[in-house]
């Protein structure tokens, strides 16, 4: 049950409720808008045999190799110098060393992290409270959840996006599950097998590597086109240039409808005319008043770090490098103020070496490193501008806020990752502690506090407030990052934590969404929203709260139609953003 100590002993999970007769649902109109131009998605068919059983389990002699690849490869000059060079490799493949628990697929896809099929939609039944009429659009959440069983390593962030949209109008819920239909999805969605090695999770023995060269040999021979991007779309979602994208921080994003019924469609994946690079951040930030969008994208190659923005016309401006990044720095995410963007320099970096030395991932902790908060004018022209402040033990992964005060002092409230070593393969031994930082802009004098003793990530404030001063922040409790226990709020100006709710034994949920009324008065004048799944009851529902409550009441909660496993970000469109998509 969902419960917390100072509210009424009133259960989430009532086992005899009523349908009531509903209103017939107001749809919104014009969905079906021009398209933007996108990349054709759908790959030429191509007649490919499965992989042999060496490539589950790493074993195989030369031979059986010899014949796989001369399927894969039809002979030709290149074919020719390849195969005895694969056929020596296969005969020196031996079982590789076991997989630590973090990238091994069998614990790894269990539970509720267990993949789940399409769910077309379909109408959920509203087993608590009312759906708020304000309520009026549709919440869709982002996750990764593989199509096929991987043939090696796998680590948590990895797997095909699929996206989970509940639409809301007058009282009703429609829910839907769809995968986001990337180049990569499509191609082994067509061949009916992992053509595409998952490289996050890295390489630990001679049949990963395999299974790497098998893929190169693909793309040399045209069965796999680099080109058209290999990423998963599986990270989060944002709504800007008038389209709502799919993105992930490997890959471009990946333009996504919602139709008229609620279902989920992928449009296909957008390279703005061309300008964009091969990848930009999935956490790109937008200014409502102006209409602009800045991004950046991470590479471990010089420039590690590319700092860009889009106009009001969706029009990408030119790239500033950033060049006092001296490491290949894993920057997830970033801020924006008024005047400034915002970047943390910290320990993990990315290490493509590590994983072609079969030394696992290719990222890696350099613990000896200061981390640091870089602050540029968001109009820059060169990296010259860029001011940076060494913040020790300061590991940013996430910038939940960003405003600048009357004194020149810009004020930051992030997640700090500690003990960030375990990140990739202890992630539950990581605390995240939610901290607010001020940076004296002419002193360079810098403050921090703690805001909660809890763990805290994956959280969000009131959009109308980005970039600016405000009050209020949502956060979820950590059990397992993105498995979370319950909510709270947090007071920006009290410095502390001023509501919690826990959603009982056995009941977990993902990233909080603040969504305000359609009129609010008050900063916290909304709901706060997440899918929950209580795993006792193998039951997951959409839980609405109030944002205002000392104990986020529960408002509302509709049973869905099957299980929404673990995963990262979403948002909230509005009937407004729907029609003009």
């Amino acid at each position: 049950m969902y419960s917390v100590s100072s509210s009424p002993a009133k259960t989430l999970w009532p086992q005899d409720v009523e349908t009531k007769n509903p209103p017939p649902i107001i749809r919104p109109q014009n969905f079906h808008k021009p398209a933007l131009k996108v990349v054709a998605q759908r790959p030429q068919s191509r007649k490919l045999i499965p992989p042999s059983s060496f490539l589950h389990t790493n074993n195989g002699s030369g031979e059986t190799f010899k014949s796989l690849a001369s399927s894969l490869f039809p002979i030709s000059p290149l074919s020719n110098m390849l195969l005895p060079f694969l056929t020596t490799l296969a005969s020196y493949l031996t079982k590789s060393p076991p997989l630590h628990p973090s990238v091994d697929p069998n614990f790894v896809l269990t539970g509720n992290f267990a993949p789940v099929d399409e769910t077309p939609p379909t109408e959920c039944l509203v087993v608590e409270g009312e759906l708020p009429c304000s309520l009026h659009g549709v919440y869709i959440r982002n996750g990764p959840n593989p199509q096929h069983q991987p043939l090696g390593p796998h680590h948590l962030f990895e797997g095909d996006g699929m996206l989970h949209s509940i639409l809301l109008s007058q009282g009703r819920a429609i829910f839907c599950s769809r995968y986001v239909k990337t180049y990569k999805y499509n191609l082994e969605h067509d061949t009916g097998f992992p053509m595409i090695p998952n490289f996050l999770s890295g390489f630990y023995g001679l049949g990963d590597v395999g299974r790497g060269i098998v893929a190169l040999g693909r793309a040399m021979t045209g069965q796999i086109s680099i080109t058209k991007g290999f990423g998963l779309a599986n990270t989060s979602l944002n709504f800007f240039c008038n389209t709502l994208f799919a993105m992930v921080e490997t890959d471009l994003p990946y333009a996504i409808r919602i139709t008229e019924e609620g279902d989920i469609e992928t449009i296909g994946r957008h390279d703005f005319d061309g300008k964009a690079p091969v990848n930009m951040t999935a956490h790109p930030k937008m200014d409502e008043e102006t209409g602009e969008v800045f991004a950046f994208r991470c590479f471990p190659v010089v420039p590690y770090l590319t700092y860009f923005r889009f106009d009001s016309n969706g029009c990408k401006e030119k790239d500033i490098p950033i060049f006092s990044i001296n490491s290949p720095t894993y920057v997830h995410d970033f801020g924006i103020t008024e005047h400034y963007a915002i970047f943390p320099d910290i320990v993990l970096e990315m290490a493509p070496m590590d994983m072609i030395t079969l030394q696992g991932m290719p990222v890696r902790c350099r613990p000896d490193k200061v981390p640091r908060i870089g602050i540029i004018d968001r109009y820059a022209t060169s990296d010259s501008e860029m001011r940076w402040f060494e913040v020790p033990g300061f590991n940013a992964l996430h910038i939940i806020k960003a405003w600048e005060d009357d004194q020149s002092g810009i004020i930051i409230v992030a997640t700090n990752a500690l003990n960030i070593e375990n990140f990739f393969h202890n992630l539950g031994k990581v605390h995240f502690s939610l901290e607010k930082l001020r940076i004296d802009m002419k002193t360079g004098k810098i403050t921090r506090g703690v805001l909660s003793k809890r763990s805290l990530e994956l959280g969000s404030i009131n959009p109308s407030y980005a970039g600016k001063k405000s009050r209020y922040v949502y956060m979820a409790v950590c059990e397992q990052v993105p498995k979370m226990s319950g909510v709270v709020k947090i007071d920006l100006e009290l410095g502390c934590e001023v509501a919690f709710r826990s959603y009982g034994g056995g009941c977990f949920g993902g990233e909080v969404l603040f969504v305000g009324r359609d009129a609010e008065c008050d900063e916290d004048d909304g709901f706060v929203v997440s899918y929950v799944h209580n795993e006792r009851e193998n039951e997951s529902r959409f839980v609405v709260m109030d944002a205002k409550s000392s104990t986020l009441d529960i408002v509302a909660a509709a049973k869905l139609p099957g299980r929404v496993p673990y995963g990262f970000h979403g948002i909230f469109l509005r009937e407004k953003e729907l029609q003009i998509m």
